[in-house]
């Protein structure tokens, strides 16, 4: 019989994020909704890569090591982001669930 170990999606919350981000100004931070929502109101500093173009991640982040907080409406489509990233060998890679839960200001795009 055959057991599959995989670790589990690294996840944290959307404070504890918030903590983070300001002490370590080098983690990557990925916005994985679409452009539309983006434009809406984002995170200050973050990448816009939609989910479906996540292979993207290595001409926009090509550090494999580096560490990259990912993000989505509710944190379903950032799961399965974090998900993808492992595969394409990204190693310090954390789901910080969903921008309904950021309390700090928002980015929004002019005209949007």
């Amino acid at each position: 019989m055959f057991f599959n170990f995989k670790k589990p999606v690294s996840s944290i919350s959307m404070r504890e994020a918030e903590r983070e981000l300001a002490s370590d100004k080098s983690i990557y931070l990925l916005d994985v909704r679409t452009g539309e929502e983006f434009a809406s109101g984002h995170i200050p500093g973050s990448i816009n890569l939609p989910l479906d173009r996540i292979t993207g991640v290595v001409q926009a982040i090509p550090e494999k090591d580096a560490r990259i907080f990912v993000y989505c409406h509710s944190g379903a489509r950032s799961f399965q982001a974090c998900m993808m990233m492992e595969r394409l060998g990204y190693t310090d890679v954390t789901n910080i669930g969903g921008i309904m839960q950021w309390r700090g200001k928002l980015e929004r795009k002019v005209g949007a």
